[in-house]
């Protein structure tokens, strides 16, 4: 039996439609699928570009209806609700993506991320932790480590606070060498409270080793030594305070006059001050080597060297007030509008946010920040 080639020229035509209509078909489903998705998300990044984010959360709705595997649409839909402190709707965002089986791996440690930083906003700090622990071991392990310090520095959890700057500080980040210092004394501050002097003491010890050039400790130290009635171990302490952090000592200066009146030592705490004044004036170290001078005219003339130093108000009202007038009712009225005009003075103010306070704050009680105060008053600064 011959074959028919026939057949065949006749199926080349047949074949060649059939491919040409099914591609036309994909073809335009696939234009169909294309239009849908893109325009959409570029609907709502035009929105998201011109602020208007309730018009941006419908417009990526309805992308990620239409192209519901696309992660990124959902990252974005998820940092819209964050944005707009609609965190429920961010943590549902999330967890859905979570949820997904066919999810890479870098793709669910970045929605492991989003997830606590959306417990982080809403304030859930206890969720917020567990998710930021989970990042161990991932890209996001340093975020999350500082994201868990500043939770437990809001919590005063300083045991653990300590922990997460221990492990800061072994990387690239930095020395947490003085924020660790910081927590031992918070830990030595509760100790001391509760009646456990030992292990307070013990703290700022530690602390010391870890920072020798913070104040803090030393002070801490110096006050808890005065309270338990050891002025000569609180004396060597500030004394110690003056060679290794030198800036700190005008805030330590009215404890190292009261600490050397009470030991009999003026005169070791006299040229400490002296030493310390001429490297820094400030006007507490001055009211320091006042109350130690014996000789009261000496002690009084301290406030006329530092208004020749620099003008001082505060200086000049405490000269003033030491000054006999014939009209003592004048020279009170006087005093009265003086301690009025210095009392802003007399403050201290964070360097990084600008609260001011009447005392000295080591962690800033309006940003948070450690070690912004100054250790002079404003009028100095």
């Amino acid at each position: 039996m011959e074959f028919d080639f026939t057949w065949v020229l006749l199926g080349f035509p047949v074949a060649f439609t059939l491919g040409w209509l099914a591609s036309r078909l994909d073809l335009r489903q696939l234009r169909i699928e294309n239009r849908q998705a893109p325009k959409a998300y570029f609907k709502g990044l035009n929105f998201l570009l011109n602020e208007q984010q309730d018009q941006a959360i419908d417009a990526f709705i309805e992308a990620v209806q239409n192209d519901p595997d696309t992660s990124e649409l959902h990252f974005a839909l998820g940092n819209l609700f964050r944005r707009r402190g609609e965190y429920e709707r961010a943590v549902r965002v999330h967890e859905h993506l979570m949820s997904r089986g066919d999810l890479t791996q870098p793709e669910r440690d970045r929605a492991q991320h989003a997830l606590a930083l959306d417990f982080l906003k809403a304030g859930l700090l206890d969720r917020a932790e567990s998710a930021l622990r989970k990042l161990e071991g991932t890209p996001f392990a340093e975020e999350a480590r500082l994201a868990l310090l500043s939770i437990y520095e809001r919590s005063r959890d300083w045991s653990n606070a300590t922990e997460i700057a221990a492990r800061l500080g072994s990387s690239s980040h930095g020395s947490f060498s003085t924020r660790q210092a910081h927590y031992l004394c918070e830990q030595a501050s509760t100790y001391a409270a509760a009646g456990d002097t030992s292990k307070a003491i013990s703290s700022l010890h530690e602390a010391s080793a870890i920072a020798p050039a913070s104040a803090r400790p030393l002070i801490d130290l110096a006050k808890l030594l005065a309270q338990l009635g050891q002025p000569q171990d609180a004396l060597n302490t500030l004394l110690q305070l003056g060679k290794t952090a030198p800036l700190g000592l005008p805030l330590a200066a009215g404890l190292l006059a009261n600490i050397a009146l009470s030991s009999g030592q003026q005169s070791a705490a006299l040229d400490l001050l002296k030493a310390s004044y001429a490297q820094i004036p400030s006007i507490d170290v001055i009211e320091a080597i006042v109350k130690l001078e014996k000789d009261p005219v000496t002690a009084r003339r301290w406030y006329v060297q530092h208004l020749e130093r620099q003008a001082s108000l505060i200086a000049a009202g405490k000269w003033i007030a030491g000054e006999k007038h014939e009209d003592e009712h004048s020279h009170e009225l006087v005093m009265r509008a003086l301690d009025q005009a210095t009392k802003p003075l007399m403050r201290y103010r964070c360097a990084a946010c600008g609260f001011e306070a009447t005392h000295h704050f080591w962690h800033c009680p309006g940003c948070q920040a450690w070690d912004s105060y100054p250790t002079r008053r404003i009028e100095e600064l």
